[in-house]
């Protein structure tokens, strides 16, 4: 496990893409493993994470094939043909696709036993257990709600009318693949519209599902049943990886970048708009549309941040991108402050936890609160020479290593190994553009 040295070297600058969205990598080789005949995919994200769903794909009967850098095939079995695995499926840290997989399993006649690391053992399943009983599935988890767990899925599933108790589009979309192999239509009703990847590339892929809004709420409604259609996904790269070069860039003086490529979905540009609000000096350039997403080029340069004590959107919109906004509030002019963050209690790690503690170990003045965190910006440098514990957390390695570069002592990383999950080029394309992190053994 190679620990990672933060420091300042240079401003930030160059042209860079960054690698493809990680949400829309996973559905794009689940949803394609449910299609009849093949499918490509084009800037698939080669992660820990999304090679783990493609072989829990593989392992449920589909051929999942590399034949190019971020250029697979998929040949998929239809939706009814998956198979129960010969073996327990190991989801390593991966959160996203364990979730989404089990939806998929609780309406297919098998059973499909789910372990993984450490990191996700410890993570809540309950919210995605709850529907998916409903709709007939059965599961057997270690204290009712975590990994190693076994799922049986449903001979007779049921639709359901669900109402999600929380803005999370696992859940959204582990009920609608649920609902993909349930007689009658399915629904689910969010209070908090979150990301709609599921919903855009089922419809492009030929199901019935229609979106609305009604009494206040974002309603899905999909017919189940569909034969899906193969298609060719171009997947645009991730705004959540882009988010860690948009704060380096705003917050080491100096700097000119451009990302190019960047998906912009709406339901996922928070960290933008956060950033703007913040005083961020952030150019969309070159506006399109890619494989039925949103994409543009984002230009950035360096600007003196402000604190933000009222995000001009919804925290469900940028929710994994808070660990590295902090780190921008940590070098902000004045106290910014975060609220409504309870979701971050339960991701890879307790984000707000452990983004409180590396904070206070490098000198960052804080008050962390049940739903959120206080933070005193030092206006710009932070002290630094403080060492991280990520708790193979991916994103709070890469915020620290963002971090580093405005601190008067190296920042140190314990372990940066998790960056392997999401981003497995973050340290070469940020020390490429002049970055100065250096791997230590």
């Amino acid at each position: 496990m190679p620990s990672l040295i933060s420091s300042p070297r240079s401003p930030l600058n160059g042209t860079v893409k960054v690698p493809g969205d990680k949400s829309i990598s996973h559905r794009s080789i689940m949803l394609s493993a449910l299609a009849v005949g093949k499918s490509e995919v084009t800037g698939l994200l080669e992660g820990e994470d999304v090679l783990a769903t493609a072989e829990a794909m593989r392992a449920m009967g589909a051929r999942v094939e590399r034949i190019g850098e971020g250029h697979w095939v998929v040949h998929g079995v239809g939706i009814g043909g998956l198979q129960t695995p010969d073996n327990v499926i190991d989801m390593g840290n991966s959160g996203t696709s364990t979730r989404l997989i089990m939806g998929l399993i609780a309406s297919h006649d098998i059973t499909v036993t789910m372990t993984g690391d450490a990191s996700l053992r410890g993570r809540p399943m309950g919210r995605v257990i709850d529907p998916l009983t409903t709709m007939g599935a059965t599961f057997s988890a270690r204290d009712g709600k975590f990994l190693p767990l076994t799922v049986t899925g449903s001979q007779n599933p049921l639709p359901i009318d669900y109402t999600t108790p929380m803005a999370s589009a696992q859940v959204k979309s582990a009920v609608l693949l649920a609902g993909l192999n349930t007689p009658g239509v399915t629904t689910v009703r969010e209070k908090v519209a979150t990301r709609d990847h599921t919903e855009r590339m089922l419809k492009s892929m030929g199901a019935e599902i229609e979106t609305a809004e009604e009494d206040g709420l974002y309603v899905v409604r999909l017919t189940g049943q569909p034969e899906l259609k193969p298609v060719n996904f171009e997947v645009p790269g991730d705004i959540s990886s882009s988010a860690f070069l948009l704060v380096a860039a705003s917050i080491i003086p100096g700097s000119d970048i451009t990302v190019e490529n960047v998906g912009m979905n709406p339901l996922r540009t928070g960290i933008v708009h956060a950033l703007k609000a913040m005083g961020a000096d952030i150019e969309i350039l070159n506006e399109r549309t890619l494989g039925g997403e949103p994409v543009a080029d984002l230009r950035v340069r360096a600007a003196k941040l402000k604190a933000v004590s009222e995000l001009p959107v919804d925290p469900s919109t940028m929710i994994d991108e808070f660990p590295v906004l902090f780190c921008a509030a940590a070098v902000a002019e004045g106290t910014s402050r975060f609220k409504g963050l309870e979701e971050l209690r339960v991701k890879e790690s307790d984000r707000l936890a452990v983004m409180a503690a590396g904070l206070k170990a490098n000198g960052v003045e804080l008050t962390e609160f049940e739903d959120g965190i206080e933070i005193r910006g030092a206006g710009g440098k932070v002290k630094g020479g403080g060492i991280v514990a990520t708790h193979l957390d991916h994103r709070i390695a890469m915020s620290f290593s963002v971090l580093g570069q405005m601190a008067e002592s190296a920042i140190t990383i314990d372990d940066a190994a998790p960056i392997q999950t999401s981003f497995p080029v973050f340290i070469d394309l940020l020390t490429g553009l002049g970055a100065g992190l250096k791997l230590a053994r």
